[in-house]
């Protein structure tokens, strides 16, 4: 029988260091030659990301030398940091942000030139033609330390390395996804302009392609003025067809272009309630693969859940693949075989196999590769239960429920746990339901985790979506707190021991729920937003303008930016605050949380600072991701009175 011990003190398994292990993440698959390549993250090797191969055979491989580090700072979040032709491959190194080489059995190679500046040109999304001669990608030039002195474009780039970039369109403050057609003889690609955001409004655009560069550019989908989302365009390799993603009905849906003797049209091919893509915050998302027989493979998200499915555009119907997967990142299709990275809530980031020969129901699924293994029992492992929550005035809020789960241990009768209030970064993000094993660190030791997917989350429709323009610090932080206030009210939270939690623009909606409302005991702000203003003056090109919509035009309306500051307002937070901070941070830089540091300091509240030298935005190193663990739980056992291990550091709480 289970020993009777008090919520939030159970001994676990789980240790910080097996939480690190298991953050390796699987991502970006490709397809050539009969082999599946894919990204791996791993926190474990100094937070670089490696490029693995599984062979026919087979046989799985890292390409490059243990010393590369697979990444892009295109957008500081990067994507598309590799592409893959035939059995050669390209990459950007993180070091210096060149594009290599590598052939079989060679070493990587140099191909684009070595800038005048440290990592001054910078190349994301690549994509190689169809002859193989050229690889396209989007390259963002910094002639100075502010956002304005960044220059985005799109180039080809000679795939041996004999020339310099040729540039094929510019003019837009960002383009993303060039992808040439199945012939080479056209380039479709994404552009918008501030202040936008790619999930808000962004045209698809044609190109015709000769070898003296590029004609002047189609506008076939969205573009400026028309209020909507069209990203991602694909090819059909065995029609030639152009396929996009757009948000006009309201849902990010597949179309494909249709050309003929008249004017070319765009056709929804499986009009659906839900979302077929991820909102686009890293380049070269794969999340579209052709199959032979006409049917194409998309990400089905639906309630923030997105899983492999089958668009067959003959009966217009989206069937969900068999598995389990609730977080489908990345899909690549060779012949009938779907290749897709994802996680479960029984499994942690993977990648899995379907063969899509008959009724996409049917499909034989496989798991082929896994990030890794913790040897914790499933009786370990929390079951995720969805939660819609009335915010008042007909308006709703999602969230996951993580019970405490232990099958050694149980909490006293009647006895509520404490509950930690996770709000997810972006904010144009979404926290699907998942096997992760920082959850089961909390619900392990008798914590509940509650993931608030609150309005202005993806993956419920773009009004959910738009919910937050303008409201940005007001309705996240009113999800939250009545999503954590309707757990306490059924009794699975101890109303008393209500903690929040956040990275990023999480960050942000933790710091201003504790100073706009008094229902949470504790905070912890991962590389949180605390001056608005701030941000719009200091923070990176990408997100410059990101709020314009979800605050107010900057800077003319520098009176609301300073209403929904938590620093502006650190006079209202009673409760203790932990901040966790990255000192190499370009998106939220160290200055926010040095400010509300010396807030917090100044008005005596209780309060935390772990600094971290070298990571940026999002840590990947596994000895910050075991202290900043480590660090917050000590700070929960301090501040709500729970027992405090002898060998766990005791964070210095002031």
């Amino acid at each position: 029988m289970p020993t009777t011990t008090p919520h939030g003190a159970w001994p676990s398994p789980v240790t910080a260091e097996a939480v690190a292990s298991a953050a390796r993440r699987l991502s970006e698959p490709r397809v050539a030659d009969g082999a599946v390549w894919w990204l791996e993250q791993r926190p474990d090797e100094g937070g670089r990301t490696a490029i693995v191969r599984r062979g026919p055979d087979g046989t799985v491989a890292d390409v490059l030398p243990a010393r590369a580090n697979v990444r892009t700072r295109v957008h500081e979040y990067g994507g598309g940091a590799y592409a893959v032709d035939g059995a050669t491959c390209f990459h950007v190194e993180l070091a210096d942000q060149r594009v290599y080489r590598t052939d079989p059995g060679g070493v990587p190679e140099a191909i684009t030139p070595e800038p005048s500046e440290p990592a001054a040109v910078r190349f994301a999304d690549l994509t190689p033609d169809p002859g193989g001669t050229v690889l396209y990608a989007v390259r963002e030039t910094h002639h100075g330390p502010a956002a304005t002195d960044v220059v985005n474009d799109l180039v080809a780039i000679p795939a041996d390395g004999s020339g310099a970039p040729q540039v094929l369109a510019s003019g837009h403050d960002f383009y993303a996804a060039p992808r040439p057609s199945p012939d080479g003889a056209r380039l479709a690609f994404v552009a918008w302009d501030h202040p936008h955001m790619p999930w808000d409004e962004t045209g698809v655009y044609l190109v015709d392609l000769d070898p003296g560069g590029a004609g002047e550019p189609t506008l076939v989908a969205g573009g400026p003025g028309a209020a909507e989302s069209a990203i991602a365009p694909c090819w059909d390799p065995r029609t030639g067809a152009l396929h996009l993603v757009r948000d006009r009905s309201g849902w990010w849906n597949l179309y494909r272009l249709e050309e003929g003797p008249g004017a070319p049209t765009l056709r929804n091919l499986a009009p659906t309630d839900a979302d077929l893509t991820l909102p686009p915050w890293q380049l070269g998302q794969p999340l579209c693969a052709f199959l032979p027989d006409g049917r194409i493979a998309v990400a089905l998200v639906e309630q923030a859940r997105s899983r492999p499915a089958v668009l067959d555009p003959a009966t217009a119907t989206v069937t969900p693949l068999p598995g389990s997967q609730t977080a489908c990142n990345g899909l690549a299709a060779d012949g009938a075989r779907l290749w897709a990275t994802g996680a479960s809530t029984t499994e942690f980031s993977h990648l899995a196999c379907a063969e899509v020969t008959g009724a996409a129901a049917d499909a034989d699924v496989a798991i082929v590769h896994r990030s890794g293994e913790v040897g914790l029992d499933e009786a370990w492992l929390p079951e995720p239960r969805a939660l819609r929550v009335d915010v008042g005035e007909g308006e709703v809020t999602h969230a996951f429920l993580y019970p405490p789960t232990s099958p050694t241990h149980e909490a006293p009768e009647g006895q509520a746990p404490p509950l930690i209030v996770t709000t997810h970064g972006g904010p144009t993000g979404h926290s699907p339901p998942v096997l992760s094993l920082a959850t089961v660190f909390w619900t392990s030791r008798g914590f509940a985790v509650l993931d608030v997917n609150y309005r202005g989350s993806s993956g419920f429709g773009r009004a959910y979506r738009d919910a937050l323009k303008g409201r940005w610090g007001e309705v996240d932080v009113a999800d939250a707190a009545a999503a954590a206030q309707a757990a306490a009210a059924r009794g699975e939270a101890d109303p008393a021991r209500l903690a929040i939690r956040g990275g990023s623009a999480g960050g942000y909606t933790t710091l201003a729920a504790l100073a706009f409302t008094d229902v949470f005991a504790a905070g912890a702000s991962y590389y949180g937003v605390a001056d608005l203003a701030l941000l719009a003056e200091e923070t990176h090109k990408f997100e410059s303008r990101y709020l314009d919509g979800l605050v107010a035009p900057w800077p003319e309306r520098r009176d609301v930016y300073h209403a929904r500051s938590p620093l502006t307002h650190a006079g209202k937070i009673t409760c203790p605050v932990i901040l966790l901070q990255g000192l190499a941070d370009r998106v939220v830089p160290p200055s926010q949380a040095e400010a509300m540091l010396a807030a917090l300091a100044e008005r005596g509240v209780p309060h935390a600072y772990v600094a971290f030298p070298d990571e940026p935005h999002g840590f990947r190193k596994a000895e910050s991701l075991v202290a900043a663990l480590e660090a917050e739980w000590s700070f929960y056992l301090q501040v709500l009175d729970l027992p405090h291990p002898e060998d766990l550091p005791r964070v210095d709480l002031r």
